[in-house]
């Protein structure tokens, strides 16, 4: 990484994931080294939901809309950090965009056929297919 991209990434104070694909279902803010500044800026589009993970656990978890990231609005990962009155520095967390949307016409099916024995036909070749739905009903799980 240049400096240039380290300078840039120590200015960024805004937090949002611009969907262009149709296919992605969660999404990791890239950040340097995981830091974020005191005061910066979330932004949850509409079909997303965002998870912030502190040191493997979930910390806490934004729900569509804009937010200033201060100790009030964070409360979970104030506690795990310790900041009883706030905090100015930056501090570490990864975040995640989960997608609210449902994915439809996936694909399922047998690679190659399962061979099963019965009684009255010997060994028959069985193949399953078919598509399903899906969609992330809680990120926090």
């Amino acid at each position: 990484m240049g400096i240039w991209d380290r300078i840039k990434n120590e200015l960024i104070d805004i937090i949002e994931w611009t969907d262009d694909s149709s296919n992605t279902m969660v999404w990791r803010f890239p950040r340097h080294q995981n830091k974020i500044k005191y005061g910066a800026q979330l932004t949850v589009r509409e079909s997303q939901e965002a998870v912030f993970v502190n040191e493997g656990q979930i910390a806490d978890l934004f729900t569509p809309g804009r937010y200033k990231l201060e100790t009030q609005n964070i409360p979970v990962l104030t506690t795990l950090k310790g900041w009883k009155y706030g905090f100015n520095s930056p501090f570490k967390a990864e975040v995640y965009f989960c997608s609210a949307r449902i994915f439809t016409d996936l694909k399922w099916g047998t690679k190659n056929p399962v061979i099963a024995r019965d009684a009255e036909f010997g060994p028959v070749r069985l193949r399953a297919f078919g598509t399903y739905a899906i969609r992330i009903k809680d990120p926090a799980v």
